[in-house]
């Protein structure tokens, strides 16, 4: 491996045959997802629908290495991670295209579940179960020692009944190394661990020592999100937010809080990473505070009163790459996600990428 990032070093495509996607078999419909180095399509593999993740190769040798090891580092983790609140891998392949393919999850992201509440809030216990879900997932994560880094509301994703998050996006999410460098300024601003950042500013890429507990920083500004329903720095751009959380160790305030609530909130986003709780403490402090605000009650099932963290069993299909969900705005989107006729197959990616 060279340094520097003229060199990246070379990822070997090792798949169980049981998670190679056929391409033959894979139809291609709607455009339901964009990112920077990806699109995500609605579709079908083996009668079943699932969410179809295209990662763009890129243009320059450089480029393309880069992408093909992210690439290979995420089907690797998602092969091997499976919990019920991680969103199902369904398989993935190389060739023709970089392609990974998940579950289909019909609820829409927390983000734009929360934008279509606002002004109202969730009820607390609803806030507290989703909490719940997103925790039990990061910890599932951590277990194995992954570190997710870009958690926040449009990774978070809802089953088609709004009751159950399940995590999604694993294209910046590695493996946690206590002695090599990994690279700083990873995942979204606002809600970044201020320890991504150093006092003098970071040049894209540069490498630097943090550890799996900025996942808890970002789950505190969830969590804090998921209780005000109300974007944190409110009034200030990422940047700003971001600026303002590393090097004036401003927080969303947490006075309105109660004071239990108050108190998980504020220790995960600690500016001390190391004085911030783990996830199985996480769960446990939420659980403690949902069993003081109110029984258990048909109204909230009664799993998230469980402490146990429950992993399918191993002949389930494991956790997912990145899948966004359908834009109910799209003019040529249908109806019915379920309908068995394809829209497209697999060789339309000349066209659609």
């Amino acid at each position: 491996m060279g340094s520097g990032n003229m060199f990246y070093p070379v990822v070997e495509f090792n798949l169980d045959a049981k998670w190679l996607v056929d391409p033959k078999l894979l139809f291609v419909g709607p455009k339901i997802g964009e990112g920077a180095h990806a699109k995500v399509y609605e579709g079908k593999y083996k009668n079943q629908n699932v969410a179809i993740k295209i990662v763009h190769r890129g243009d320059h040798p450089e480029e393309i290495a880069k992408r093909e090891v992210r690439f290979a580092r995420e089907v690797a983790m998602l092969s091997r991670v499976q919990h019920k609140n991680l969103v199902k891998f369904i398989g993935a392949c190389k060739e023709p295209v970089m392609v990974i393919v998940t579950e289909l999850l019909l609820g829409g992201t927390l983000r734009k579940y929360l934008l279509n509440m606002r002004p109202r809030s969730l009820d607390i216990r609803v806030a507290i179960g989703f909490a719940l879900d997103i925790a039990r997932a990061m910890e599932c994560l951590h277990s194995h020692v992954i570190i997710h880094r870009d958690l926040k509301p449009e990774n978070l994703l809802l089953t088609g009944d709004h009751k159950t998050v399940k995590l999604a996006d694993f294209g910046l999410a590695r493996e946690e190394s206590l002695t090599e460098m990994m690279t700083a300024e990873t995942g979204t601003y606002r809600w970044m661990a201020p320890e991504l950042y150093s006092t003098v500013t970071l040049r894209h890429g540069e490498k630097k020592h943090y550890n799996h507990k900025v996942d808890a920083y970002s789950f505190a500004i969830v969590l804090w999100e998921l209780i005000h329903n109300k974007l944190p720095f409110e009034g200030m751009s990422n940047l700003q937010a971001a600026y303002a959380a590393a090097f004036k160790n401003a927080r969303p305030s947490a006075d309105e809080l109660p004071e239990d609530l108050a108190l998980i909130v504020t220790s995960c986003w600690k500016e001390d990473p190391n004085a911030r709780p783990n996830f199985s403490q996480i769960i446990q402090m939420l659980l403690n505070y949902l069993s003081k605000i109110c029984p258990p009650e048909p109204a909230i099932p009664a799993r998230i009163f469980v402490s146990e963290n429950a992993v399918l069993p191993p002949e389930s299909p494991g956790t997912s790459s990145l899948m966004t969900v359908r834009d109910d705005s799209a003019e040529a989107m249908p109806k019915t996600p379920t309908e068995n006729k394809p829209r497209g197959f697999f060789f339309c990616f000349d066209q659609c990428y």
